[in-house]
């Protein structure tokens, strides 16, 4: 460690610019310090850490460190000896390299100074803590601790002295800690003593009703802890970083055991017992008045569990960086509010206020009390310093009803309309030219729509009184023809009404909401009453005949729907939007073709019926002529049955076009089968007669639209009108026992009753089949032409 003083004077001679003796003291100044230092750090070691053997031996190598460092200084003197021997003539650079040396000689020396008073204060931290956690201050004790903590992060950052000690202290320090949170938590479970139900999962108020919560009420020793025991237990939380995980904790037990069920079930009351230094909470049942509690009652709940948190726990001011600064202070309601709040408010909103909502507008002006009672809950909230700022997502829902209101109004709608939708069809009500939507009386429009109603009603009158004819039209002119009808479609119409009766008396916007909720009540049942009756539709020719019905009753009233309702809705759906108009050509389409395939439906299976009659051929067969006769029996059996299927169901006019539709489907196979045949005989045209009589017989009784037998002769007898090929039937059966004279007698050169029926290739045709090859045979097929 001593400098040589035969180098050192030669360096100042060479140099020319130091003394000898000021280099030799300086070097000895340094020399002494580095001994002394030496000593201070084995005389702290041995006394503070003498019982723990590995930071004896850290101690030990912090000196075997510095004797390296003192040997490093010697070569590094010895070095520039060396370079001062070979360099003599540089002057500059000798001297730079000396003043190097001083440099980090002192920055040496100075670094492990600063690390001794580390390790001091790190001593002098954790001996303080061990004393103000005895005394039970907590606060004192936690600032401590983190004193310790700060002064271990300072010297693990010095680089150059990375003492094993360090991993000592590092382990004593997160045994301190984790002791000191021991007590902290011990302390907690004194003020806060939870007693929980043993099912984790809340199933029932029952559940529920399991649940306690116990305040302490009274300090232990309030001479032995600084401030409150609450606040001290929970500031040294704040200083150690833990108060936000024990917050929290408390916040998610406080919502799942004891706001949210108060929300959710309207029989639990809570309940509070005192005693002497304790308050519990928990909950007594009582039988509720309605299915969901009224808001005004859930908000009394909430307030009176708040108001026992805020007297008994939360009423504190915490300094979170644990830091005396008044600025930074926060208070732990205000702490715990922001935890829970948002879930307590959503909770409110879905399972109260959701179901406050006005089901009409005549009872929006009563929801003024629940806007009201949310302002002062919210008001109380943050009197006691769970909520600040403005309204909140729970206040800015209940003064947005209007909304609200719209949005359930055309939920409900929609939901009760798709009800009816899927319900039975065959449930019907009959549906006469008389009948009416029983719908509220509309208001009156504005004054100003009803001036200008009268004035273009009195020009429309100036102009048109002298073109009134004397002939009137009848008042069922444009009535829906008598028919029967789905019950749930007229109550689908009732309740299209009824909203639009509703959207007269609400705001624009719900006005808007609700005209638009009509219309998609229709687009809804375009789209799900075809799919969801599919299979019974294609089935079931009553139901098919049903359905026909509802999109026609459907598409009769949408023709007026939006007339009846302009001068009564909001200025925006005055000019032409508002019209249902558009809708009608879709419903008449999805009614036609529902009905014409189960027509299409109804043609096979007749036709089916006729294609076992063996082509109506060698009926002088008796096998063969039963066979058709027992088609011909089938034929009339389906239509009879379908004449009652859709009896007093159809509208007249649509049944006697169907039926008639029907039998011209049988009657027109049965004559292509007979015309085509090529060889009749006498026996066979017989028979073939009988077969056709029993159907020109049997076939107008299938006319039966209406219950009253009476009534329904007339539409029999109107069988061609509805029956095309119902003259050429019976021209039929004339040419089957007709001679040839007769054949041609009514084709009367082409202007008879045969040749308004029968093309000339088909009578002759007839003729070959039913007459042999004869010169009269000739000469009558020579007239037909």
């Amino acid at each position: 460690m001593a400098a040589s003083p035969s180098l050192v004077a030669a360096v100042l001679a060479h140099s020319g610019r130091l003394e000898k003796e000021d280099l030799g003291t300086r070097i000895a100044r340094l020399s002494r310090r580095v001994e002394e230092l030496r000593g201070e750090v084995c005389n702290m070691i041995n006394k503070k850490y003498n019982e723990f053997l590995p930071s004896m031996q850290s101690a030990e190598d912090l000196v075997s460190q510095v004797d390296s460092l003192s040997s490093n200084i010697d070569l590094l003197k010895s070095r520039i000896e060396n370079e001062v021997t070979q360099q003599r003539d540089s002057t500059t650079s000798l001297g730079n390299l000396f003043q190097c040396l001083t440099i980090f000689t002192c920055s040496t020396l100075y670094l492990f100074y600063l690390t001794c008073i580390e390790l001091f204060q790190f001593d002098r931290a954790i001996k303080d803590y061990s004393t103000a956690l005895l005394e039970k201050k907590y606060v004192a004790a936690a600032r401590h601790l983190e004193k310790a903590r700060s002064s271990l992060k300072m010297l693990e950052s010095r680089k150059g002295f990375e003492l094993k000690v360090l991993k000592a202290l590092g382990t004593e320090l997160t045994v301190q800690t984790q002791n000191m949170l021991y007590h902290l938590g011990e302390e907690w479970r004194q003020m806060v003593l939870w007693k929980l139900p043993p099912s984790k999962e809340i199933s029932s108020a029952e559940t529920v009703m399991q649940t306690e919560l116990h305040l302490r009420t009274m300090p232990l020793k309030e001479d032995q802890i600084a401030g409150p025991p609450v606040a001290s237990v929970l500031q040294a939380f704040a200083v150690l970083g833990e108060l936000h995980t024990r917050l929290k904790l408390f916040g998610q037990l406080l919502l799942k055991y004891i706001l949210k069920p108060l929300i959710s079930y309207p029989s639990l009351r809570p309940l509070l017992e005192e005693q002497p230094d304790t308050v519990i909470l928990h909950f007594e049942s009582a039988e509720p008045n309605l299915e969901h509690p009224s808001p005004m009652e859930v908000f009394g709940k909430i307030t009176l569990v708040l108001e026992v948190l805020h007297k008994h726990l939360l009423n504190v001011s915490l300094d979170e960086c644990g830091e005396n600064d008044k600025d930074s202070r926060v208070g732990l309601a205000e702490m715990l509010g922001d935890m829970v709040w948002e879930e307590v408010s959503g909770c409110l909103i879905q399972e109260c206020l959701v179901y406050s909502i006005p089901a009409n507008s005549s009872k929006l002006e009563q929801y003024v009390e629940v806007i009201k009672s949310t302002e002062e809950f919210e008001k109380s909230l943050k009197n006691m310093g769970f909520l600040k700022g403005d309204a909140t997502d729970l206040l800015k829902y209940a003064r947005n009803v209007n909304s609200h209101f719209a949005n359930k109004k055309c939920q409900d709608v929609i939901v009760a309309a798709r009800k009816l939708m899927t319900s039975e069809i065959h449930n019907t009500v009959k549906i006469t030219p008389d009948s009416s939507v029983a719908i509220p009386k509309l208001p009156d429009p504005g004054a100003g729509d009803n001036l200008k109603m009268q004035k273009a009603s009195k020009i429309l009158h100036n102009e048109l009184i002298n073109l009134e004819n004397e002939t009137k039209l009848s008042q069922q002119t444009f009535s829906l023809p008598t028919c029967h009808i789905s019950v749930s479609v007229e109550k689908l119409m009732e309740l299209a009404y009824h909203t639009l009766v509703e959207a007269t008396t609400s705001t624009d916007q719900c006005c808007i909401q609700l005209f638009y909720c009509v219309r998609n009540i229709f687009h809804l049942f375009y789209d799900v009453v075809p799919i969801y009756h599919k299979e019974n539709l294609q089935k079931l020719p009553q139901l098919a005949a049903i359905h026909h019905n509802n999109c026609m009753y459907i598409a009769h009233h949408l023709l007026t729907l939006g007339h009846q309702f302009r001068y009564c809705l909001t200025n925006i759906l005055y000019d032409g939007a508002a019209t249902f108009v558009d809708l009608v050509p879709g419903f008449r389409r999805l009614g036609l073709e529902c009905f014409l395939a189960q027509m299409r439906v109804q043609k096979g299976e007749l036709l089916e019926r006729l294609s076992s009659a063996r082509n109506f051929s060698n009926m002088d067969n008796e096998e063969n002529y039963s066979a058709a006769k027992k088609a011909a029996r089938q034929v009339l059996h389906q239509l009879k049955r379908l004449g009652k299927v859709w009896q007093d169901v159809l509208p007249v006019n649509i049944y006697c076009k169907a039926m008639g539709t029907l039998l011209n489907t049988a009657l027109s196979e049965i004559i292509n089968r007979i015309t085509a045949l090529e060889d009749i005989s006498a026996e066979d045209a017989d028979r073939l007669h009988s077969l056709c009589r029993i159907m020109l017989e049997e076939g107008p009784l299938v006319f039966t639209p209406l219950l009253e037998e009476n009534k329904n002769k007339k539409y029999q007898e109107e069988v061609p009108v509805y029956v095309q090929k119902w003259m050429m039937f019976k021209e039929l059966m004339i040419i089957l026992q007709a001679n040839l004279q007769e054949i041609v007698d009514r084709w009367a050169d082409g202007k008879g009753p045969l040749a308004a029926e029968f093309s000339p290739t088909e009578v002759k045709s007839l003729i070959r089949a039913l007459f042999q090859n004869t010169e009269r045979r000739a000469a009558a097929l020579a007239k037909i032409k």
